[in-house]
């Protein structure tokens, strides 16, 4: 078992600053026995999963942590090109994410006129949605591969599919996004299981950590989130946990400057939908983790020694990696 830091930046822009071109956006490969279950299509990833050396063939799932642009934005190559490689697969690959929202997230307090939103008939969409719309959208290039070229459709190859929250949980998008409670299996084949459970990460909920258990040990990968118990739940024991972070005094120099209302209502979002690097620490230490990787990096150009430095002090394994980097599981097997 290992995983492969694909892309290991987050945020929905092109980062410029030392470290400019990088890092990718976030994605993460898990691999058993040679077979590849993908966390989340940032900007890149199927640029990095070729220069990985992971073959599309190989590929057994994709899993969305949730569905903002950064986790999800190279989702149409992976279905359309994945598709033009992977003719002579024999099974679906199911892609894993996020239910419809089912209600709009509120309108921050600080708007003075409360904004439209888009797509108001469907405001919501949630993974199968998304892939159909995805499909749709690139229908004159399908139908041409498909009607001449004799290609498959992409809409045979993967198999969108939704994650169902517990009913008994309390969950509800606006009023208790991310309940206490116990992780949850969503996906298991000949070579992992597959765990997910709510984080802090409103107001984009549904979003999940995954956690992925295998003969050899066990991973569990945050997506976006603020410190959260039920992340601590989820990891308890893991030999990696994958744990996003940011700088918030980078978040507060990004705003100043800016108007009032626009600037304060984006730290807001940043400062209960993320975690930095002392607090993703803490999170490792309550959860008795082997090792501790931090990824979806914002500022995602930033030096690398910098977020080094900020988790100085760590009793436990602490790495930076960089993309495309290799960590095994358990740590320190050849």
């Amino acid at each position: 078992m290992r995983v492969i830091t694909l892309g290991t930046a987050g945020g929905p822009r092109w980062w410029s600053g030392p470290e400019r071109g990088r890092r990718a956006g976030i994605a993460t490969a898990v691999e058993v026995d040679g077979q590849v279950y993908l966390v989340d299509v940032g900007l890149g990833t199927g640029r990095q999963l070729m220069m990985s050396g992971c073959e599309m063939s190989a590929l057994r799932g994709i899993f969305l942590t949730h569905l903002h642009s950064d986790h999800v934005i190279d989702l149409p190559s992976i279905l359309l090109f994945g598709s033009i490689v992977m003719t002579d697969l024999d099974r679906q690959v199911p892609v894993i994410g996020p239910g419809d929202r089912g209600i709009l997230p509120p309108v921050s307090p600080r708007a003075k006129t409360p904004p439209a939103p888009v797509a108001a008939d469907q405001p919501t969409p949630g993974t199968k949605l998304m892939v159909q719309r995805i499909v749709e959208a690139f229908a004159t290039d399908i139908n041409d591969r498909v009607l001449n070229a004799l290609r498959p459709s992409p809409a045979d190859l993967f198999d969108p599919r939704e994650i169902d929250v517990p009913t008994d949980v309390g969950y509800h998008p606006n009023d208790n996004p991310f309940p206490d409670m116990e992780p949850f299996v969503i996906f298991e084949d000949e070579w992992v299981t597959v765990s997910a459970i709510l984080v802090a990460h409103a107001p984009m909920t549904p979003a999940f950590a995954f956690r992925f258990d295998s003969r050899y040990g066990s991973v569990t990968i945050s997506g976006d989130t603020a410190p959260c118990d039920n992340v601590v739940r989820l990891a308890r024991g893991s030999d990696l946990l994958l744990h996003e972070a940011i700088d918030f005094d980078w978040v507060d120099s990004l705003y100043r400057g800016h108007s009032a209302d626009f600037a304060a209502a984006s730290v807001d979002h940043h400062r209960r939908s993320h975690t930095s690097v002392k607090e993703a620490l803490r999170i490792a230490e309550r959860a008795e983790v082997g090792t501790l990787a931090i990824h979806h990096l914002v500022p995602g150009a930033r030096p690398t020694e910098e977020w080094i430095q900020a988790g100085a002090g760590s009793v436990r394994e602490f790495l930076v990696p960089d993309d495309l980097d290799v960590i095994e599981i358990p740590r320190g097997r050849s």
